[in-house]
């Protein structure tokens, strides 16, 4: 599953993604011109806990891959850069706002205001598909005049609906669609129809505030699909460079409890509807990432294709319970380690053993 990271140039955006995914931000010799693609580990205690109790020669958290596409400067209007396809076939979308002050990195706009560049950059988005839309249903009205054919006329009723909810300026996320009318959709990739992570990146002297109670934000974090998260990217940069026990010490200091990266990912995590179930053993303990609702059949391919072939079933047990007997046999003596079937809907922290015949 993969986030595409974007914003106005000199927003930190490129810094962030350096710091989520442990990556050089500028290779090719420094080039801010192309897309960057990373990996970031979704930090989970549940895992850290198993790791403990098992001692397993590996340790694999799952992952979040992170597309940083170029900047877009303040005068960019209907441009097709956005259409480059790192944004088009993400599963979601991160906008890094400024809020921070800077005499040395001028704002493209000349003034710091993350609301305004937030509003900016969702009307591109509403743009972008507009256009989109537009040539598609040109296309559509000559097929339906030489034929009629009913699925192209609920295709064209449908983008209609769309370019009505675009032309007055809102973004497709904030509609209701069924599931016939979802998965037509999909296949356009529009902007404005992927779920949202807005990050303000705020400066050292707001590191504690909360930016989102300022007037105007209420609009925006009403709205569905859309999710919002702070951060200073200059502490996170000095935090990655401490060691466990400075960075909880400068945490303290600065009366942070958590990590901004971390709650980055797991927001992220959970805004493409993402769960992890987890397998356990001493040579690996392991999380695996699938959608919420996915069955057993389908976890089991995502470990190898050849557990799905050969499905029997799936042995089960929550992770708080695994801890709490202390081992896979011991939950199974204690009759709380479930068979579960191919229909089976795997739930969010579940351990699973998977039994297969190929």
């Amino acid at each position: 599953m993969e986030v595409g990271i974007m914003g106005l140039a000199a927003s930190g955006k490129t810094s962030l993604f350096a710091l989520l995914t442990g990556q050089d931000p500028t290779p090719g010799g420094g080039r801010r011109d192309v897309t960057q693609i990373g990996i970031a580990k979704v930090p989970d205690p549940r895992l850290d806990t198993l790791a403990e109790m098992y001692q397993p020669k590996k340790t694999t958290p799952a992952t979040i891959r992170f597309a940083d596409v170029p900047g877009i400067p303040d005068e960019h209007r209907g441009d097709t850069s956005l259409n480059m396809p790192e944004l088009r076939t993400a599963d979601a979308l991160m906008v890094v706002l400024r809020a921070f002050q800077s005499e040395a990195v001028a704002h493209p706009s000349g003034s710091v205001d993350p609301l305004r560049d937030l509003e900016h950059i969702e009307e591109e988005f509403i743009l972008q598909d507009q256009m989109v839309v537009e040539k598609r249903l040109e296309r559509l009205r000559k097929d339906i005049q030489k034929r009629r054919d009913p699925e192209l006329e609920r295709e064209r009723d449908l983008l209609e609906n769309c370019l009505k909810v675009l032309e007055a300026g809102h973004p497709l996320r904030n509609e209701s669609f069924d599931a016939n009318a979802s998965k037509k959709l999909r296949g356009f990739t529009f902007l404005s129809l992927k779920p949202m992570l807005v990050v303000v990146n705020v400066g050292e002297d707001e590191v504690a505030s909360d930016p989102f109670t300022a007037p105007g934000w209420e609009v925006w974090t009403s709205r569905s699909g859309l999710a919002f998260t702070r951060v200073c990217a200059t502490l996170e940069t000095e935090l990655a460079e401490l060691d466990g026990d400075d960075a909880t010490v400068f945490m303290e200091d600065l009366g942070l409890e958590d990590r901004a990266l971390d709650r980055i990912i797991g927001e992220s995590y959970a805004l493409l509807g993402l769960i992890s179930f987890f397998t356990v053993g001493e040579d690996e303990c392991r999380a695996w990432s699938i959608l919420d609702g996915t069955d057993a059949l389908e976890a089991a391919g995502q470990i190898h294709s050849d557990i799905q072939r050969g499905f029997i079933r799936a042995e089960v047990v929550p992770e708080e319970e695994l801890l709490e007997v202390g081992s896979l046999s011991g939950c199974r003596q204690k009759g709380t380690l479930r068979l579960e079937g191919k229909t089976y809907k795997v739930l969010d922290g579940d351990i699973v053993h998977f039994r297969f015949n190929v």
